[in-house]
């Protein structure tokens, strides 16, 4: 894997391919649905691509509705202009999407008719990386894989992902790419300061001797470790105003609050943010491609950006953070 570097964004080689990823994604998972203000998503999607995050995460499901952050994504796309080339437009599919058997999972009836419905939303001829959004028991995986690179071939997708899958999965996945010539360059997974499941499970160490590229999403716990949730939960939060993926009892933890307590003041001696120490330690972990955030404002984008200031960490400092998030 290579490095580059424009303005203040990094850009890293997705795996062992040739595709450069911005160190920060902007993922479209919230705020871009049917109930928000299309004039801030612009603003959020233009002033992202002005400060280098070129890289742009959808779902077929994203919303509420499902499918209106990709036609909203869609109509910010008729204002590019020319500059679609010099973006990359990642979207999925396998969860809920539409009523009865052929609306959610891995099926080849479902992932063809659902790309053929996000790119009808993005008003796109192709997305750059289409990833099969979670395992599939019900379908045979050569299914699902077949599906994917029927799409390559036909000229939907450049480069097919996975999402949700883990070291087992994804290596079965892989050898069923490889035998059909796929360029399947990234896995999609869950990785945080308080969610270390892939390093105990060993996605982690997998992705990197395999070269394949490791995108990380809710490097911020959905919120917590911004520590905005230190001492209340304000009226503004996402745990008020959308409270399907984070509540406040997973916020009122007394001992999630406390290990976000004294990270905070390792980030202090680092002079970063808590939200910047957060991403810096996802960031650090040589298998990580990049990691994808989702942002109301875009002096939130700026922060995010600030945190490649500082990856490097020190052997006191890793102590000290694994004492606090690996023990309870």
């Amino acid at each position: 894997m290579t490095t580059s570097e424009t303005g203040k964004m990094t850009y890293k080689t997705c795996g062992s391919s040739g595709l450069k990823l911005p160190a920060v994604s902007l993922g479209l998972w919230h705020g871009f649905g049917g109930n928000a203000s299309f004039d801030n998503m612009k603003n959020l999607v233009f002033g992202a691509f002005d400060r280098g995050i070129t890289a742009f995460d959808l779902a077929n499901n994203y919303g509420p509705p499902y499918g209106a952050a990709e036609e909203n994504f869609g109509r910010i796309l008729k204002e590019f202009g020319t500059h679609r080339d010099e973006i990359l437009v990642s979207t999925k599919a396998g969860f809920d999407m539409w009523p009865g058997p052929y609306g959610n999972f891995g099926s080849k009836k479902y992932l063809v008719a659902s790309l053929d419905q996000s790119l009808k939303r993005m008003g796109l001829d192709y997305v750059d990386i289409y990833y099969h959004h979670r395992p599939d028991p019900g379908t045979p995986l050569e299914e699902t894989c077949g599906a994917l690179d029927s799409l390559v071939k036909a000229g939907k997708v450049l480069y097919v992902g996975v999402s949700n899958y883990n070291k087992e999965q994804t290596d079965a996945a892989m050898k069923i790419f490889k035998r059909l010539q796929t360029p399947f360059i990234v896995n999609q997974s869950r990785f945080s300061l308080l969610d270390r499941k892939i390093e105990r499970t060993g996605l982690l160490s997998y992705v990197k001797e395999k070269g394949l590229g490791l995108l990380t999403f809710s490097p911020l716990a959905q919120g917590i470790l911004t520590g905005k949730y230190m001492e209340n939960i304000p009226s503004d939060s996402r745990v008020v105003t959308d409270g399907r993926y984070l509540k406040a009892e997973d916020v009122e933890n007394s001992l999630l609050c406390e290990k976000v307590r004294r990270l905070s003041e390792i980030a202090a001696e680092r002079g970063q943010t808590m939200t910047q120490l957060a991403l810096s330690w996802v960031l650090h972990h040589e298998a990580v491609t990049g990691v994808i955030i989702g942002a109301s404002r875009t002096e939130q984008l700026d922060e995010n950006i600030a945190a490649l200031e500082n990856t490097r960490f020190s052997e006191d400092e890793i102590k000290r953070i694994n004492e606090i998030t690996i023990k309870d």
